[in-house]
């Protein structure tokens, strides 16, 4: 099948995303409005009969002074990844985004290349002899992943080197833990939370935590938690503006685009959390937290409120997003990779992020800026 590839207006791509059981939330046409410092564009695959069989939001980002960009993919395209034909799908789009003035190519393919259960992950957590996810036999594998990436090598494509190691550096996570929803009943689900889990979520019921569905005015109340949280994880904050446009940006596309929970003991918000649903896939986005009452375990029945939404909204997978691989007792990320899990997820690698330098000169310069950033 040979693909014809054109710009796409908003109406047909949402249309495309709604006619999928699930499509990344960063490739929803909304996610452009979310990030005004890159220029967004729909584009879309049709076949020799004129049917959109592919879609994908691209963010062009300009370099300094130029009129070049550097062409982003967040976690598409979405298109037929298990083709034997790739270069009928990629070749073009690089040239439609070369003409558009485009010096490197990033994308981020949504295939899954190995799964770890719960167990596993745990086993491997307290295996001494155990480094990265990767040292250890993984539960599943998907067959065709290896293919895609050896065809992507073939064409020219390399993988991204700023994905970072510990799943949260510039870029997309390649490791993310999903808790399986489908075909499954909440007594299901809770039943496979480990024990600190069923029994925190008892202990926020006792103590009265009552988690509540937030708005738009909740913002600010999250937002304070939120700054909290990156001042005792070591990260530094997005702006509350970025948590405004996202709101407004994503439920005009959707009013259930994005929800923001707020858990509430004894007249103060202790955490909060947005999460984000398109088709059968929900996401917890953001959260953040007070280091006050923590005995009242708020995250535990912060979390369980979203999974059981997650579920009522009939989604099939509750998505945790980034993860470390790093199996390392030092690393600070190790809690929260054993938080997550604790609900059942399984560790779920990606094929991570791709490059494709249109302009090798260029490409070069962007990498060695950031480098040095």
């Amino acid at each position: 099948m040979s693909c014809h590839l054109k710009a796409i207006t908003r109406e047909e791509h949402l249309r495309f995303v709604a006619s999928r059981p699930s499509v990344s939330h960063l490739q929803t046409p909304s996610w452009g409005d979310v990030k005004p410092d890159w220029r967004a564009e729909s584009l879309g695959w049709f076949d020799g009969g004129g049917d959109l069989v592919g879609a994908g939001l691209v963010l062009l980002r300009p370099l300094p002074k130029l009129k070049r960009y550097l062409a982003y993919l967040p976690e598409g395209p979405v298109i037929d990844w298990g083709s034997a034909d790739l270069e009928r799908w990629l070749e073009p789009m690089l040239a439609y985004l070369k003409e558009r003035g485009a010096f490197s190519v990033r994308m981020g393919p949504p295939v899954v290349a190995r799964r770890w259960s719960a167990e596993a992950v745990k086993a491997a957590i307290a295996d001494p002899g155990a480094r990265r996810l990767g040292d250890v036999e993984a539960t599943g594998r998907e067959s065709g992943a290896d293919g895609v990436a050896e065809r992507l090598r073939r064409m020219g494509w390399r993988r991204s080197e700023s994905g970072g190691e510990d799943g949260f550096a510039a870029g997309q996570p390649r490791h993310v833990c999903q808790v399986p929803l489908a075909g499954r009943s909440l007594e299901q689900i809770q039943s496979g939370f480990n024990q600190q889990w069923r029994r925190n979520i008892k202990k926020s019921e006792k103590a009265g935590v009552k988690v509540v569905r937030g708005d738009h005015e909740d913002l600010p109340a999250f937002y304070e938690l939120y700054v909290e949280t990156a001042e005792r994880d070591g990260f530094v904050p997005r702006p509350l503006a970025y948590f405004r446009r996202m709101w407004t940006a994503l439920t005009a596309e959707d009013p259930d685009r994005m929800r923001l929970y707020l858990a509430h003991h004894d007249g103060e918000v202790l955490a909060a959390a947005t999460m984000l649903t398109v088709g059968e896939h929900v996401w917890y986005s953001y959260g953040a937290s007070t280091s006050r009452r923590r005995e009242v375990q708020p995250n535990n029945a912060l979390q369980w409120r979203m999974i059981c939404d997650a579920h009522e909204l009939g989604a099939a997978v509750y998505d945790f997003r980034g993860i470390t691989d790093t199996l390392d007792e030092d690393n600070q990320l190790l809690g929260l990779l054993r938080f997550k899990v604790g609900a059942g997820g399984e560790a779920v690698e990606y094929l991570g992020e791709w490059d494709y330098p249109l302009n090798r000169v260029l490409h070069k310069a962007l990498g060695l800026y950031m480098a040095r950033r």
